[in-house]
């Protein structure tokens, strides 16, 4: 198909969005196709109508929440490339039966249930218990991939193998149906993780639906082309702006791609840059997206949670690193832009600011939500007032459309506005559980990973194994927690790859002395970054796909693009103020010293300040930054010094010289 259609391009970003997830996606007749559509909108209204109006007992909703959605996930989801895509396998009906199975075994037996979580399980029980494990691993295989569940299968058999493993892995063991038992209870599949998926990150994602059925991703992009779209490298800058807007209401790095980068890569190619540089610059702009406030992706939530803190303490410690990682992207951007000399686009082309600022209304769910949680409701009543602030600007929107430009009958118009208002929501709450599928399976499969640690006790033993590596060279240990959660990223969601990581290094991290919130705030960060690690960096990957590039050399770009953000975490393990840890005034110093490193390291990378810098004054310009990154007033002055001289030498002094 010919991608320069609307069809086509649709059909590339849906490509693209398969990068993430399985490209095992079902094609159903219209029958079927419906019948799965309507369960998705039922399970997003359910999710809805429990946080909001009536709630029910966890023993029931969260086993609803992970087997509806397996219902989905196994309906529209084959079990690979090679199946039909066009109808559900037989087999796959035996397995849906299973889920409306493990659904009524918790909706009618819920006290019997809770009871036995004292008295002991039955037969029962670990028959549900045993099939819920075995479909929530194929779930979580057909809609977050294969790595996931290799993961889970390794940690349970784990229990199995630990009598016979060497040193700090060695335990006693546990009998199987005490080990399923534990694994499909609260502490396993319906435990932490779980809570947070069927709480904050359904209504955050079906948020973002929403907003993006509002037309306000839209908006971000026009309003980012007429802020920054004139300046030096316009279209990348763009690209930094638009998507720190739209990331901060997404949870996936390769969305956020598709949704911005659709618009501004092909900008900045005709702007003259390369396709590997165009899907680098938006690549690692996406990525950030996921440590913006005020959403943060899907795993702030599990943070917060695992913390005991209320969520509003994690999106204000989330403020400062996210400026800082697109303080460090745009001025990658500006560099770059200046090294090549490239321009920005003619004013005629951009949007009008006056103009724009007439719709400036789609900001106003973005701007509730965050009024709401400040105010200390919770996350989830905060996402549903977003969500009733976006459905009457639609609404609103489509009324004054039919009586102001269409000139229809008031009347008329009303009752076909309140017809496109259903369809509209209808559209968003099925997109919402489209998005939620990968998030309830890798949560869900998260939770058995959890269970396994909590059960052999391996958490402890490798929490002294860290204790001890980092009893000498604290540093160290740090680098060590940052690469496990860089490698776990590069197999798994992020979501997992943070779940997985803090319930294994962050205990250690805790121990010698790093403050709770430092240690999953450094650990979250790194999952987040490895969207753009090589060797499987899939933000990378999606948007040289989008851009036409080569897949490493847009992972190896973006990763210098990003190099300055990698030790943005440095910066607040050394700096704790960074994450809004202090007094007003320390913060807002320990920023602008911080900002001031972060752009010297950009103009070390990108060997250019006020002219291209020599090899010798690039290692200067590294050393500056370091300076300004320790948290001591003696070397931010040294620091800043020593980056001012360097810039009035590249400005002046050497062009004297030169002469």
């Amino acid at each position: 198909m010919d991608r320069t259609t609307p069809a086509g391009e649709a059909e590339e970003a849906q490509r693209i969005l398969d990068m993430e997830v399985p490209s095992s996606r079902r094609t159903l007749g219209p029958f079927l196709a419906q019948a799965f559509r309507w369960l998705g909108i039922a399970f997003v209204a359910f999710h809805m109508v429990v946080l909001l109006v009536y709630p029910i007992d966890p023993t029931i909703g969260r086993p609803v929440h992970v087997y509806v959605g397996a219902i989905l996930g196994l309906g529209l989801f084959a079990a690979s490339t090679n199946s039909r895509l066009d109808r559900v396998a037989w087999y796959d009906w035996l397995l849906i039966l299973c889920c409306i199975g493990i659904v009524t075994h918790f909706a009618l037996d819920a006290d019997g249930i809770e009871m036995r979580a004292f008295m002991g399980p039955n037969e029962r029980d670990t028959v549900v218990g045993l099939a819920a494990l075995l479909i929530l691993l194929e779930f979580a295989r057909r809609t977050a991939g294969i790595a996931m569940p290799i993961i889970a299968i390794v940690f349970i058999t784990y229990i199995f193998a630990g009598p016979w493993l060497p040193g700090a892995l060695y335990h006693t063991g546990v009998p199987w149906r005490d080990a399923v038992n534990f694994l499909a209870g609260t502490e396993g599949i319906f435990g932490i993780t779980t809570s947070v998926s069927s709480t904050f990150i359904i209504m955050f994602v079906t948020f973002a639906a929403f907003l993006q059925t509002s037309k306000a991703g839209e908006f971000f992009n026009d309003l980012a082309m007429g802020l920054v779209g004139w300046a030096r490298g316009g279209p990348a800058k763009v690209a930094v702006v638009s998507s720190s807007m739209f990331g901060a209401v997404s949870g996936s790095s390769v969305a956020n791609v598709v949704a911005s980068g659709t618009f501004t890569i092909p900008m900045m190619k005709r702007a003259g840059y390369d396709a590997e540089t165009a899907g680098a610059v938006e690549a690692t702009a996406s990525t950030g997206g996921q440590l913006a406030p005020p959403v943060m992706g899907a795993g702030a939530f599990i943070m917060a949670e695992v913390l005991g803190v209320p969520y509003q303490e994690i999106l204000i410690a989330g403020i400062i690193p996210a400026v800082l990682y697109y303080v460090a992207c745009y001025s990658h951007a500006d560099l770059h832009a200046l090294k090549a000399g490239l321009h920005g686009l003619p004013r005629s082309e951009l949007p009008n600011l006056a103009r724009l600022m007439l719709r400036a209304y789609l900001f106003s769910p973005l701007l509730i939500l965050i009024i709401v949680l400040l105010s200390g409701y919770s996350p989830f009543r905060a996402a549903g007032l977003g969500i009733a602030a976006t459905i009457v600007i639609m609404f609103g929107t489509f009324l004054a459309h039919r009586v102001f430009i269409a000139r229809e009958n008031p009347f008329t118009a009303l009752i076909a506005s309140i017809w496109q208002l259903w369809l509209a929501i209808c559209e968003a709450l099925a997109g919402g559980a489209r998005e939620a599928l990968q998030l309830v399976a890798v949560c869900a499969t998260a939770g058995i990973v959890a269970g396994v640690i909590g059960l052999t006790g391996i958490g402890g033993r490798f929490a002294t194994i860290l204790l001890e590596l980092g009893g000498t060279v604290p540093l160290l240990a740090m680098t060590f927690a940052a690469i496990v959660a860089l490698i776990l990223g590069m197999g798994v969601p992020t979501t997992a790859a943070y779940a997985i990581a803090a319930a294994v290094v962050a205990p250690g991290l805790i121990r010698m002395g790093v403050e709770p919130l430092v240690a999953h705030m450094f650990i979250f960060y790194y999952a987040v970054l490895s969207a753009i690690t090589p060797p499987v960096a899939l933000a990378s990957f999606a948007a040289a796909g989008l851009a036409r590039g080569s897949l490493w050399g847009t992972s190896l770009k973006a990763l210098k693009f990003g190099m300055a953000t990698f030790l943005v975490p440095y910066m607040f393990y050394l700096n704790p103020v960074l994450l809004a840890q202090g007094p007003l005034l320390g913060v807002f110093q320990a920023l602008a010293t911080a900002g001031i490193g972060v752009v010297l390291l950009a103009c070390a990378t990108e060997g250019y300040m006020g002219g291209r810098l020599a090899l010798p004054l690039r290692f200067v310009c590294a050393a500056a930054a370091l300076m300004c990154i320790v948290p001591e007033g003696l070397t931010d002055l040294i620091g800043i010094g020593l980056g001012t001289v360097l810039f009035a030498w590249q400005k002046f002094g050497r062009r004297h010289v030169l002469a």
